[in-house]
């Protein structure tokens, strides 16, 4: 079981996103009119905020970014996979796992992102109106990397770093031992599991399982990027 403080569902002005406010400053930034319905999430310390992926890169996420937080944030990408990294290009600091840096560099061919937003995918009456997917996702850059056992420092606040690959290579989790959450990316969530197409690996995906039930013990509450929140 986990205790809630408060929750507090938002709808913002911008009708492509939900916001999501949780207990021990996370906040949900959701994408639910497209079927992937993507999750990121907002870690805050004292001096800067953790942006845990950036969406399909549909609205302005990084606007949005800046009114709900106004500490310096930093991008760590979970993995690589385009409906994570839709708004990197957009942020100064930008962390990724060294095996995915140069997914992230190159972004995603623009006739592959248009395809992700056919009437198929995504509701089109809740699509920005300035949105254009033919222009693909821009490649940003990574400006440090995240490796196993490395921790981020926020101000008051440590992200401890734990290399968690099977549906990609680089996947990275990362675990708030003080507030006893996991943020896992899509390593662990509510739906079918992605495991079996290039650049994936089911063995690499058991063992990291296996990492996540060793630190159980000290999670309460699980944050993934798909399907229920939290866990």
């Amino acid at each position: 079981c986990w205790n809630v403080v408060a929750i507090v569902d938002e709808v913002t002005d911008r009708a492509w996103f939900e916001v999501r406010r949780f207990p021990h400053a996370v906040t949900m930034i959701r994408e639910p009119h497209h079927y992937e319905d993507v999750k990121s999430y907002l870690i805050e310390g004292s001096r800067d905020v953790a942006v845990l992926d950036t969406g399909t890169g549909a609205g302005d996420f990084a606007g949005l970014v800046a009114s709900l937080s106004a500490r310096r944030p930093r991008v760590l990408q979970t993995h690589a996979d385009w409906d994570h990294i839709g708004a990197s290009f957009r942020f100064d600091d930008v962390l990724v796992h060294p095996s995915e840096a140069e997914k992230l560099r190159a972004g995603y061919a623009a006739d592959r992102f248009a395809a992700q937003f056919s009437p198929a995918s995504v509701d089109p009456t809740r699509l920005p109106s300035d949105f254009d997917p033919s222009s693909g996702i821009p490649g940003c850059v990574p400006t440090g990397s995240l490796q196993h056992g490395d921790r981020i420092d926020l101000g008051d606040r440590v992200l401890e770093i734990f290399h968690t690959p099977g549906h990609s290579p680089g996947g990275v989790s990362f675990l708030d031992r003080e507030a006893r959450v996991f943020f896992v990316g899509d390593l662990l969530y509510l739906g079918r599991m992605l495991l079996f197409f290039p650049g994936s690996d089911p063995a690499a995906f058991l063992e990291s399982l296996r990492l996540a039930e060793a630190i159980a013990e000290d999670v309460d509450t699980i944050y993934p990027a798909h399907d229920s929140v939290p866990l």
